[in-house]
């Protein structure tokens, strides 16, 4: 899949100004959410590729798609349709991935939150992963958004992934490390 990261950027940026001043942040970031899983399936990414196809065409599927999504409901309004239709045109309709991922951080920042995935070998049980987003709140000065995952092949431990930060408390880590020392 290509890079869109570039491309996208202003139109995040632009449809994020937009939800912002309709105070809407949520309502779009679960229509543009929508609309990139229709565009990241094979099928619709193959369907909306055809040169049969007008841009019209494009949106109305798109749309017709999405409104079968609960709370996908912005894409049917004037201003989704007008952004589809502006992608399409532009033939970026493929980019809405990147622009979805791009216009949730806009709103994480606005709502000075932060994801965070705490991958672990085993499951954590709620009071654990409560502790762990408290602790992470205080570090980063945001509130915290976590998210669980389960990662049988660290062997134990957890890796912790915000942003542009990782912290690996993995034993698979901590092994890895060990034989390079014995080794080097």
């Amino acid at each position: 899949m290509a890079d869109f990261g570039t491309i996208a950027r202003p139109y995040a940026r632009a449809l994020f100004d937009i939800a912002t001043e309709a105070n809407a942040l949520a309502e779009w970031s679960e229509a543009l959410e929508a609309a990139a899983a229709i565009v990241s399936d094979d099928a619709a990414a193959r369907y909306l590729s055809s040169p049969n196809l007008t841009d019209e065409q494009r949106v109305a599927f798109i749309e017709g798609l999405a409104a079968d999504v609960p709370d996908a409901g912005r894409l049917g309004s004037d201003q989704g349709r007008a952004f589809l239709r502006l992608l399409a045109e532009n033939d970026r309709l493929a980019a809405l991935p990147d622009i979805a991922a791009q216009f949730d951080e806009l709103k994480s920042q606005a709502e000075n939150k932060v994801k965070v995935t705490l991958v672990s070998a085993a499951a954590v049980d709620q009071a654990v992963a409560d502790k762990v987003a408290e602790a992470l709140e205080r570090k980063l000065g945001r509130k915290v958004e976590l998210e669980l995952e389960v990662d049988e092949s660290l062997l134990g431990g957890a890796v912790i992934r915000a942003e542009d930060m990782v912290i690996d408390g993995s034993v698979r880590t901590r092994l890895q490390r060990l034989a390079e020392n014995l080794v080097g």
